[in-house]
């Protein structure tokens, strides 16, 4: 079901930017005030796992980009830009069932995701669950 959000132009320029020249680290994607568009919340350049997970509100949905890197043993470091669809439990219903509705459009705007990550409460974006994703994939 979509919920006819739209998705501002900024999301994939700075979404580009992170791809294809490593210039941020992540990307924080919300609803505008009105609900009728994504748009940019945050673009960090440089952040640690840490950092990047205590931007993501405690009872707010959010979307998410991280550039994640990580070692693969006998391949050396990698990389994988991993999406992130944050509705924590605590968020709203309606803020809930707005953003699950909406997600679609920032998926297919945003090409060259190899991991998705949704996440309701903190333990299921730990950088040890995601690392775990990252290693099972290609």
């Amino acid at each position: 079901m979509s919920s006819g959000v739209a998705v501002n132009e900024k999301c994939l320029e700075v979404f580009q930017e992170l791809k294809l020249r490593h210039k941020y680290k992540f990307i924080i994607f919300k609803l505008s005030d009105d609900n009728r568009e994504i748009i940019v919340e945050n673009a960090a350049e440089t952040g640690e796992y840490s950092t990047f997970v205590s931007q993501l509100p405690e009872d707010e949905p959010r979307y998410a980009i991280y550039d994640f890197e990580y070692e693969k043993p006998g391949e050396g470091l990698r990389s994988k830009i991993v999406f992130y669809a944050w509705t924590p439990d605590t968020a709203k219903v309606r803020a809930k069932m707005l953003y699950a509705s909406s997600k679609d459009a920032l998926r297919r705007t945003l090409v060259g995701i190899a991991i998705e990550v949704q996440g309701t409460d903190f333990s299921e974006v730990d950088e040890e669950a995601v690392l775990e994703k990252a290693q099972r994939s290609n």
